[in-house]
């Protein structure tokens, strides 16, 4: 059975930054429409306090993503222990697009490094989670 953490503590928090991979799905609002589920990665995720996250989404990547956000705001990111002990985290919450020429735009990107060496981009977006008091993160452990 899973444990409802009510806050992004210490520990969820170094299980965050030691992890190389995360996964974000949104789904639009239409049932004909489809569910994104999308791998990243990168060093590309950050907690910014105890109920809100934001994760660097690379132009070229996320335009389901983003048109999904833009529409319903709806998010769940998910990580996973891939070496030691079996652990799985998922934030259900609501998020936002900033785009470079939105004023906190400047102010997220120094949180993540430089470009990857080698990777053709013409911009950045970053996407903003917020997470409801209550019922910020599912744990599934063992």
């Amino acid at each position: 059975m899973g444990k409802i953490y009510e806050h992004i503590d210490q520990v969820l928090e170094a299980f965050i930054a030691a992890q190389q991979m995360f996964f974000v799905a949104t789904a639009p609002l239409t049932a004909s429409g489809h569910v994104n589920l999308s791998p990243k990665g990168l060093d590309t995720l950050r907690v910014l306090g105890p109920h809100t996250m934001a994760y660097l989404d690379y132009v070229g990547s996320g335009a389901e993503t983003i048109a999904h956000l833009k529409e319903n705001g709806r998010i769940v990111v998910m990580l996973c222990a891939f070496q030691g002990a079996p652990r799985i985290v998922r934030f259900h919450g609501r998020g936002d697009v900033l785009e470079p020429h939105d004023p906190e735009f400047n102010h997220l990107r120094a949180s993540f490094p430089a470009e990857p060496a080698g990777r053709l981009s013409t911009g950045s977006k970053h996407t903003a989670l917020s997470f409801p008091r209550g019922r910020p993160a599912r744990v599934r452990e063992g």
